[in-house]
């Protein structure tokens, strides 16, 4: 069976119209297992697994893109979580990066030759998503760059205040994704919601507590976003 179309994200897509009435299904690899959600129109992958417990360091990207592939995937809208390192950024805000900072604990399918891609965010599908929310009449950034950290803890703030000078916001997941993404041949592109202030840019303590509240304000907005810019691309 070949589907078009993946999300890659958390549990708030398990409820959705999309993925209600699916069920779990293991796929293997050479790189490893991982576990989908396929319907008519579109495969969810859960990032963190189907219980969310995998931290995100120990996200196997290489065994879940290249069970996109093998689903004959060619688009994917990698939903992710992520921390202001501007403060004019606020938690709520949803942002459109046009591309990625990701130096280190970088990823790779290519072990066994020399290969070079030169990486990027694909601007096809960003404007997909950027004209969905228009669409939907939610307010995104439909610029910016996002850094990629290694997790599972968060950043000292000498790392955000080195961080800021070059990004707009900061996460765990994303460079990977969109780096093995391509180096498979697949188109990708993030919609990030921004859930707090990374550590140090405002003087309030960072509280898991008040990252899933931001998380669940936005989630709705996430996933009715990217079900919309599936099912334009179905």
């Amino acid at each position: 069976m070949k589907i078009k179309t993946a999300i890659i994200g958390g549990t708030l897509f398990y409820k959705s119209k999309l993925f209600s009435n699916t069920k779990p299904k293991e796929k293997s690899n050479c790189h490893g297992q991982t576990v989908l959600f396929i319907s008519k129109n579109a495969i969810f992958l859960p990032r963190h697994g189907p219980n969310h417990n995998i931290p995100p360091h120990k996200i196997n990207h290489n065994a879940n893109m290249l069970a996109l592939k093998d689903m004959g995937v060619e688009y994917i809208i990698g939903a992710c979580s992520a921390g202001s390192l501007k403060k004019s950024i606020k938690p709520g805000c949803l942002v459109i990066p046009d591309d990625y900072i990701n130096l280190y604990n970088q990823a790779t399918i290519f072990n066994d030759g020399i290969v070079h891609i030169t990486p990027e965010l694909n601007e096809e599908l960003r404007q997909i998503i950027i004209e969905t929310a228009a669409e939907l009449e939610y307010k995104t950034i439909n610029s910016g760059v996002y850094v990629q950290t290694t997790g599972p803890r968060l950043e000292t703030k000498a790392e955000i205040k080195m961080l800021s000078k070059f990004a707009d916001i900061v996460g765990m997941t994303m460079g990977q994704e969109a780096s093995i993404a391509q180096e498979l041949g697949i188109k990708y592109a993030s919609l990030c919601s921004v859930d707090n202030y990374a550590n140090g840019i405002s003087s309030a303590e960072i509280s898991s507590e008040d990252i899933l509240e931001f998380a669940g304000r936005n989630s709705e907005k996430v996933k009715n976003i990217a079900i919309a810019a599936v099912e334009k691309l179905a």
